[in-house]
């Protein structure tokens, strides 16, 4: 492999990052904040990767899909690097603290180490945002279109890296096609969605910014009480219900629609998401109705809207559900293992992998009954073949395997097993908020800077869904590097 391409890839995506990145120096200067120093530092971010890409120029690219590994891998970690320079220089934290917030902002997890969010200055706030909206669809994917103008296959095996889930479904000619429109659903989704924020009561800054963490399901908010602060307004919390649902749908689906087809709804993923979304929904308002006795409409409204939150990974709350009875948190966990579509910015297991292993399961049942048949699982009237079963087989247990050792490690290191479970689960399901320590009227600001590392280390894992950061330990990944 040569290093070369991964040097010369990473300096493409660092610039379209630093560029980006002049949005924050625009809102401090917006707001009479010190805009100066943040201009500096994104300057000198792109000079250096200006000149990296400029000394490498003449270098054919070549990228197959171990050095699309490598550099999903390197640029996740650069991410957190240069994500969290801001955040230290402009708020009064360790830089480990800072860079876990930036690995949450950019894996969408939403766990935050603030604990007092609204005294943070305008330009924290909307970093916070902007790296949430861009790890979203995945500062990749968008590089992808501009990198497809250099090498289309290289482009390719970097876009199959980072957007693991994503069925490359021939939609379009090319695969820097595919990635710009995308982004440019993912953009008309989050400009939708401000307006109606703003409509029901937002301030344009607080609309912008809950936006960014609504369609990146994210869950950073503007205030210390997330979207509980807005209580007040029903328009508010709906429209976010109905937003984070819609960005827990493979972005393909929306694709589709795009071109006049709606088939990308009707499949059995997306089938399936909606139906747990409902299920947990109403089980989870029954039992918050019965608990504090509130209307039927208000146990609906937040309950339909958690389940929303903790299904699509947003993380958003407008309640302490934590306080709820054990039957409610038992659904909300429920939730939390699921995750939502395939293509989408949620995290999680996804629905499509639960439903393939449903079936696999009863597949088997059957082929214990009858041994002489020959039992196959579909999905949408495909069979799923051994390549796909054996894949999301790893998947599964690599992930399991992921949580355990985070809860074991929380655990070790003091922390009540209610912590242990709900925060290995927030962290490597990319949710957010847990329960107990973790709770969604709590934050992440007590554990120490070691802590704080080996979490980001997990949200990272979970972001690139394990195979992509597990394959480097397999020598099977270097034998031939």
């Amino acid at each position: 492999m040569d290093y070369k391409n991964i040097i010369k890839i990473l300096s493409l995506i660092n610039l379209t990052l630093a560029t980006i990145f002049l949005f924050d120096a625009f809102v401090a200067y917006l707001y009479n904040e010190d805009y100066i120093h943040f201009l500096l530092y994104d300057i000198l971010f792109f000079i250096v990767n200006l000149t990296v890409w400029l000394w490498f120029k003449n270098h054919r690219l070549n990228l197959n899909i171990r050095g699309s590994i490598m550099s999903a891998n390197i640029l996740w970690l650069l991410f957190g690097l240069v994500g969290a320079i801001p955040l230290y220089f402009y708020s009064d934290i360790s830089f480990a603290s800072a860079f876990f917030e930036a690995i949450s902002g950019f894996t969408t997890t939403g766990a935050t180490i603030y604990t007092d969010i609204e005294s943070l200055p305008h330009i924290v706030l909307f970093h916070r945002s902007l790296m949430h909206w861009l790890g979203g669809m995945g500062v990749i994917v968008l590089s992808v279109g501009l990198l497809s103008m250099i090498n289309p296959t290289g482009s390719l095996s970097l876009f199959k890296a980072e957007a693991t889930g994503v069925q490359l479904e021939k939609l379009t000619p090319k695969i820097k096609d595919t990635a710009l429109i995308l982004w440019g659903i993912y953009l008309f989704l989050t400009l939708v969605d401000m307006i109606l924020l703003k409509f029901f009561g937002m301030s344009w800054f607080d609309a912008l910014n809950h936006a960014f963490s609504t369609i990146s399901t994210g869950g950073f908010s503007t205030k210390n009480n997330s979207l509980g602060y807005y209580n007040g307004s029903d328009g508010i919390i709906w429209t976010t219900t109905i937003f984070m649902i819609l960005s827990g749908i493979n972005f393909l689906a929306h694709l589709r629609f795009f071109h006049g087809d709606l088939t990308g709804y009707k499949n059995e993923e997306v089938k399936w998401y909606l139906i747990i979304f409902l299920f947990l929904g109403t089980i989870l308002t029954i039992v918050h109705a019965q608990l504090d006795y509130s209307s039927i409409y208000n146990s609906a409204k937040h309950s339909f809207f958690s389940i929303a939150s903790i299904l699509t990974t947003t993380g958003f709350a407008t309640i302490d559900y934590s306080m709820w009875s054990h039957l409610a948190i038992a659904t909300i966990f429920i939730a939390m293992f699921i995750g939502g579509n395939a293509g989408s910015t949620a995290g999680g297991i996804k629905v499509i992998r639960l439903v393939i292993i449903f079936k696999a399961l009863f597949a088997e049942f059957k082929q214990i009954i009858h041994p002489h048949t020959i039992v196959s699982v579909f999905v949408d009237k495909t069979k799923q073949s051994d390549r796909v079963m054996r894949s999301i087989s790893g998947f599964f247990i690599l992930y399991m395997i992921t949580i355990l050792l985070v809860m074991l490690y929380i655990y070790v290191r003091g922390f009540d097993i209610m912590t242990a479970i709900s925060g290995a689960l927030a962290t490597v399901g990319n949710i957010g908020p847990g329960f107990s320590q973790v709770g969604p009227a709590e934050n992440f600001s007590f554990f120490s800077d070691i802590d704080k590392i080996v979490l980001s280390i997990a949200m990272i894992i979970g972001r690139l869904e394990c195979y992509t950061v597990y394959i480097l330990f397999s020598l099977a990944f270097w034998r031939r590097f």
